[in-house]
C-alpha cells in the first residue's frame, strides 16, 4: 500500500483483528526492500551504508509505526525527535502536517525508512515482524513494544521515556494516567448497578475486546462479559459465536470494528439477538477504533471517558 504522498490508509484498522481482511494484505514494501547503500540517503544514489551510520543516545531521528508512541512522545515533548509515523497516527492531529507518513500497520515502505536514517523504528506486536525482520537486516536499530493490558501501557510509557532520555517526564505521565483510571474507579463504584457489556471489536468474525479495553470497561463501571476470554493476545483466539452472545445477555454492546463503521441495525438482525437486553433496549453503541483499539495514552484518557459515558447513561436509565 503505497502513495505518492506517503501512507494515506482509506480507513484506520487496528491490528489486533487478526482475520481483518486488510490484516491479509501482503507486505508488499517489505519484501522489495532495497538497501540503503543501492537507494542513497536523499533518494538520488548516493552510495552509503547505513549499517554504518553513527548511533545516537538519545536518538534524534525516531521512526514510529503505531499510533500509540508518536502520542506519547508528544505528550512527552519528545516530537522533535520523530521524523517518520504510521498513516494511522491521528494524535494530536497536527502530526498529519508535520510528519511524513511511511507505513500502514502491517506494510511499511522500508526504503523511504531508510532514507530518514533513523536512530531508531518503534514498533509493535507480531504483525510488525516482518517489517521488524526487513529493518534489522538493514541495520536499523528496532524496538518492538508488546503490551496488551494496562499495564503494559503504562510500562511502555516508562520504557519509552527512558529510550529518549525522559525518564522522569515519562514516569509522570504514567503517574497521571494511573491516578485518572483510579478516579474513574471511584466514580464506577457510585453507580447502583453495574451492566454486562460486549464489547465487539470485528464483527465478521466476532471478535471480542482484548485486554485493555476489558480492563477499562471494568474501571468504567460494567463487566464484561467475555473477559474470560481478554486476556488471549491473538484475536483469533477471541472469535465467538452468535449463541455466545446471545447466551451471555449483554446490557450492552459496544462496537469498535477496527475502523470500520459499526452499524447498530446489522448487529441487532442476527439470529437470536432480539432476545439480549442491549437489544431490545436499544444500548447499541460504538467507540471510535482510534480511541480505544490503540494502547497508550488515548485508550485510557478519550477511550475511557467514552465507555464511561455509556455506562453512567445507562446507570441513570435504571432509576
Amino acid at each position: 500500500m503505497a502513495e505518492t504522498e506517503g501512507f494515506e490508509p482509506s480507513r484506520p484498522f487496528w491490528g489486533s483483528a487478526h482475520l481483518a481482511n486488510e490484516c491479509l494484505q501482503p507486505l508488499g514494501h517489505v519484501s522489495g526492500a532495497a538497501s540503503y547503500a543501492e537507494i542513497g540517503g536523499n533518494g538520488q544514489g548516493i552510495a552509503r551504508d547505513f549499517r554504518y551510520l553513527p548511533r545516537m543516545f538519545p536518538p534524534n531521528r525516531i521512526v514510529c509505526l503505531t499510533e500509540e508512541t508518536v502520542e506519547t512522545l508528544y505528550l512527552l515533548g519528545e516530537d522533535p525527535r520523530i521524523v517518520g509515523v504510521s498513516g494511522y497516527a491521528v494524535r494530536p492531529p497536527r502530526v498529519r502536517r508535520e510528519k511524513p507518513r511511511v507505513a500502514a500497520f502491517i506494510s511499511a515502505d522500508i526504503p523511504k525508512i531508510l532514507a530518514l536514517e533513523p536512530d531508531l523504528v518503534l514498533t509493535f506486536s507480531d504483525l510488525q515482524a516482518d517489517i521488524v525482520a526487513a529493518l534489522i537486516r538493514e541495520g536499523v536499530a528496532v524496538h518492538a513494544f508488546n503490551q496488551r493490558d494496562i499495564a503494559g501501557i503504562l510500562a511502555m510509557i516508562r520504557t519509552l521515556g527512558r529510550l529518549v532520555d525522559a525518564g522522569s517526564a515519562a514516569d509522570a505521565l504514567a503517574e497521571e494516567l494511573a491516578a485518572k483510571l483510579e478516579a474513574g474507579k471511584m466514580r464506577a463504584a457510585a453507580l447502583p448497578r453495574r451492566p454486562r457489556v460486549y464489547f465487539e471489536e470485528w464483527d465478521e468474525p466476532m471478535i471480542s475486546g482484548i485486554g485493555w479495553v476489558s480492563e477499562l470497561i471494568t474501571i468504567a463501571g460494567g463487566d464484561d462479559v467475555f473477559a474470560d476470554l481478554a486476556t488471549q493476545k491473538s484475536a483469533k483466539d477471541r472469535i465467538i459465536g452468535l449463541e455466545d452472545v446471545v447466551a451471555a445477555k449483554p446490557d450492552i454492546v459496544i462496537g469498535s470494528w477496527c475502523g470500520k463503521k459499526f452499524v447498530p441495525a446489522r448487529v441487532a438482525s442476527r439470529t437470536g439477538f432480539h432476545d439480549i437486553p442491549a437489544v431490545r433496549d436499544g444500548e447499541l453503541h460504538e467507540v471510535k477504533s482510534t480511541i480505544i483499539l490503540q494502547p497508550g495514552p488515548a485508550a485510557l484518557t478519550d477511550g475511557l471517558a467514552a465507555l464511561e459515558a455509556i455506562i453512567q447513561t445507562w446507570a441513570r436509565r435504571q432509576n
